[in-house]
Order: C-alpha cells, then structure tokens, then sequence
C-alpha cells in the first residue's frame, strides 16, 4: 500500500494538475478557434480514410 505522505502527494499533484489544466484551456481559449479552423472536417476525412483502408484490409484477406 501507499504511505500517507505518498497519498497526500497523489491528491495534491492531481488538484494542482486540474487547476492547471483549466487555466491553460481559458486562457488559451482566444487562440484556439484561429489555429484550429475546420479541424473538424480534417477529422472526419482521416476517420473516413482509415475506416476505408480497414475495410478493404478485412475484405482483401477473407
């Protein structure tokens, strides 16, 4: 089992961690709508492509 100093630790690293993270998403937030334009459509394109090439690969080899 974890000591007491270990679990103290563990908590306080994943409360700062969170804390972190939400201040680093706002304030981000500004600049990620610029870098990230249409990210969605890339998304879906490469979802489309690799179900294609897995489908195929099954179909080739049955």
């Amino acid at each position: 089992m974890f000591s007491t100093g270990q679990l103290y630790f563990a908590v306080f690293f994943v409360i700062i961690f969170v804390i972190g993270m939400v201040w680093s998403y706002t304030k981000d937030k500004k600049h990620r709508n610029f870098h990230y334009n249409g990210i969605l459509k890339i998304a879906i394109i490469l979802i489309l492509i690799i179900t294609v090439f897995a489908t195929l690969t099954f179909w080739i080899h049955e």
